[in-house]
């Protein structure tokens, strides 16, 4: 949800005083407020976090990139339980982010719009009778809402199938990005699909199309994997169990090959090839990135060391009982 102040310039154009302004604004809103959300947040200033804790919270998607290198007058209050994170001075002066598992739209957009009420309380947005919410970026005037989900899908990619998903969700007006959003790769087959346009459309109708495109994209990727291995069993099984064999194993493992792998020992788990926690391979695949690993071992890692540790961390874990 993006939000701006009205009477000051959008980020890229306003001063530095008037940023910090914007961040008390915020402080105020929230931890300010006299509700049970102003003890839930904690403040995390750009300026005052190493770049290895900024690089932490984008690869937990608590902050953007952007955020993450706006030193002077980058600031975010995250929501202690990792649900919502509310950017201050990104490409907007507020962007609130609510981020739930499973296909929970509904819930997140409601949560996000609790706290949207709350800063309007003492804030005045910009805002046009006609158009609606006033954005650094054309596209998201209107709503200001962009509705995301993000869905593994590898058994449309090992079916040769997803270049025609993907472009047939474009054609339909929904962007896809990688792991991390705008410009990154969809690494591990993860891909997130969201609204590009949020003007004339009301939040429900934004909401609704989201979640009719997912189910149907889900849909087609669960009749794929049940096509494949049905087809091709002893393929599929040799394909997880190397997999999963590599994890477990390897000595040496880059991020890029760690979600690879990862790929086809979550295909495992979902056929019921492996016996492995859904759960804990998902946190595994936040522990391993390049700055939360590090934080986990407590020391600055070149990017060979980093390889050695990750190895050595995924073995661990997927080998404990």
């Amino acid at each position: 949800m993006a939000r701006n102040v009205k009477d000051i310039p959008f980020p890229t154009v306003m001063t530095e005083e008037q940023g910090k302004k914007v961040i008390e604004l915020a402080r105020k809103a929230i931890l300010g407020s006299n509700t049970i959300l102003s003890t839930q947040f904690t403040e995390y200033e750009m300026k005052k976090l190493t770049p290895l804790d900024r690089q932490a919270l984008v690869e937990k998607h608590l902050i953007s990139p952007d955020l993450s290198q706006n030193i002077k007058t980058g600031y975010a209050l995250i929501k202690d339980d990792n649900t919502v994170s509310i950017m201050v001075n990104e490409e907007d002066h507020l962007r609130i982010q609510c981020i739930l598992p499973g296909l929970k739209l509904d819930e997140s957009w409601d949560m996000a719009d609790k706290i949207d009420d709350l800063i309007e309380e003492t804030i005045d947005y910009a805002y046009d009778e006609k158009i609606g919410y006033l954005t650094s970026c054309p596209t998201n005037v209107g709503t200001g809402i962009r509705a995301s989900v993000m869905v593994h899908l590898p058994a449309l990619t090992i079916t040769g199938q997803i270049s025609n998903i993907l472009n047939s969700v474009s054609k339909i007006g929904m962007a896809v990005r990688g792991i991390y959003g705008e410009g990154t790769q969809a690494l591990g087959d993860i891909y997130q699909i969201s609204n590009q346009v949020t003007l004339g459309q009301s939040e429900k109708e934004i909401i609704e199309n989201i979640e009719g495109v997912a189910k149907q994209i889900i849909s087609s990727e669960r009749r794929a994997r049940e096509e494949l291995y049905k087809k091709q069993r002893v393929q599929i099984e040799d394909r997880v169990g190397r997999a999963f064999g590599i994890l477990s194993h390897a000595k040496v493992m880059s991020t890029k090959e760690y979600m690879t792998l990862m790929s086809d020992v979550r295909l495992g788990i979902v056929l019921g090839i492996l016996s492995v926690d859904l759960d804990k391979l998902d946190r595994l695949t936040t522990q391993i990135q390049p700055a939360n690993l590090q934080k986990i071992y407590g020391m600055q890692l070149n990017p060979y060391e980093r390889d050695v540790k990750r190895a050595e961390y995924v073995s661990t874990q997927l080998n404990k009982k």
